[in-house]
């Protein structure tokens, strides 16, 4: 891209959500023209773009007229119309992530299936057609409790994934095409955003750790850095690039892995976009994976990894009980707190367990910033 001046590059983000808008925001550092096509024209990502073009992304029609005359175009989603970005790629479009990557990754059956192909390490799975499927392996003895049974597609934020630990929970199965993995005995649960840029250059971020909310199984918690050893920190960054490397792909990938109590590290799935396990690399990174998935897809020198400050990422949910306009309720006593980086995403509306924003925790010791971000938790509340 070293002839193209990236002022006023055209840039066509596909999703306009709080991904979409926290991307646009760092692409306006560089005089970039964010365009981004979203179902709502009021999406998250609207107040801070050069223009909103109201589409579904999911249709052929609309992505394939909204990329054409765009100069580079990305994801903030993966469930986006493949034929349509095959065919803008063929006329010349330039697409990061890849088309191909994409359709894989959209696929868990085929993500894993990938894996498995190049020898990264990830649990034992078996590939189903439906429901009543897994119900004959299990009568057959075929399949043994516990296992995730997770959906093939249209997964995320916890969503297609069920935990069958009996035979109880036969009954609730995902009714669709899926894949059935044996449940991994967790340690703990990390995460490794790395980028890749169109040279090939590869640098990882440090890896987080992860903790989830057990309701909504959304992560709630994310520490940086992660409270593991050398050897496991090592194993875990060689990984994701292995997984970045693999799949050829150029831009920011996030790689979901499991470290389980017999200290092994597996990979669990990916995202190829930037990722809520990089939302405090804002704060506490030289290098947001905002502004790095920039370089990356821009053919730019990919910049430093380097932890700032420690670092404790809260997301900032929608509370049990309250649907309707938003109000943030705790937010005097949270803003006197040093270290303290709010970022609303500005839905104007909540519901349960919707996520509605992240605050940064920063402090140079990492206990004390744990100890702050339970607080925030607890004070800091949306309600209707």
């Amino acid at each position: 891209m070293k002839d193209l001046s990236i002022s006023k590059l055209k840039l066509g983000v596909i999703g306009g959500g709080q991904l979409g808008k926290m991307l646009s925001l760092a692409a306006s550092n560089w005089d970039v023209l964010t365009y981004i096509i979203d179902p709502a024209v009021d999406c998250c990502a609207a107040p801070v773009v050069h223009h909103v073009q109201q589409g579904d992304f999911t249709k052929y029609d609309d992505l394939y007229n909204f990329g054409k005359d765009k100069n580079i175009l990305t994801i903030e989603i993966e469930k986006v119309n493949i034929e349509a970005l095959l065919d803008l790629e063929k006329d010349g479009v330039t697409i990061y992530p890849e088309p191909s990557v994409i359709q894989q990754i959209q696929d868990k059956g085929l993500q894993k299936q990938f894996y498995q192909q190049h020898n990264i390490p990830s649990s034992p799975f078996t590939i189903y057609a439906n429901a009543d499927e897994i119900r004959t392996a299990v009568a057959n003895g075929e399949l043994n409790y516990p296992f995730v049974q997770k959906s093939r597609k249209d997964g995320y934020d916890g969503k297609g994934v069920h935990v069958v630990n009996e035979v109880k929970d036969l009954d609730s199965l995902i009714e669709s095409p899926c894949l059935v993995e044996e449940k991994v005995e967790i340690f703990k649960e990390l995460a490794v955003i790395v980028a890749r840029n169109s040279k090939g250059e590869t640098i990882a971020y440090p890896t987080v750790e992860m903790e989830f909310n057990p309701t909504a199984n959304l992560v709630e918690f994310l520490v940086c850095p992660a409270a593991i050893s050398d050897e496991v920190e090592q194993v875990a960054q060689a990984m994701a690039k292995q997984v970045i490397e693999a799949y050829n792909m150029t831009g920011i990938l996030a790689v979901e892995l499991f470290l389980d109590k017999e200290g092994n590290v597996l990979v669990n799935e990916v995202a190829p976009r930037p990722h809520n396990s990089g939302h405090h690399t804002i704060e506490s990174i030289h290098t947001s994976q905002y502004e790095q998935h920039l370089r990356a897809i821009l053919g730019l020198p990919l910049g430093s990894t380097a932890i700032k400050c420690p670092s404790v990422m809260i997301n900032i949910l929608g509370s049990s009980g309250y649907a309707g306009p938003a109000k943030y309720v705790g937010l005097d006593e949270c803003m006197a707190v040093d270290g303290f980086n709010l970022h609303i995403y500005g839905k104007e509306m909540t519901k349960p367990f919707r996520k509605m924003g992240h605050a940064t925790i920063l402090d140079t010791d990492i206990n004390k910033a744990k100890e702050k971000a339970r607080n925030i938790q607890d004070k800091l509340k949306v309600i209707s």
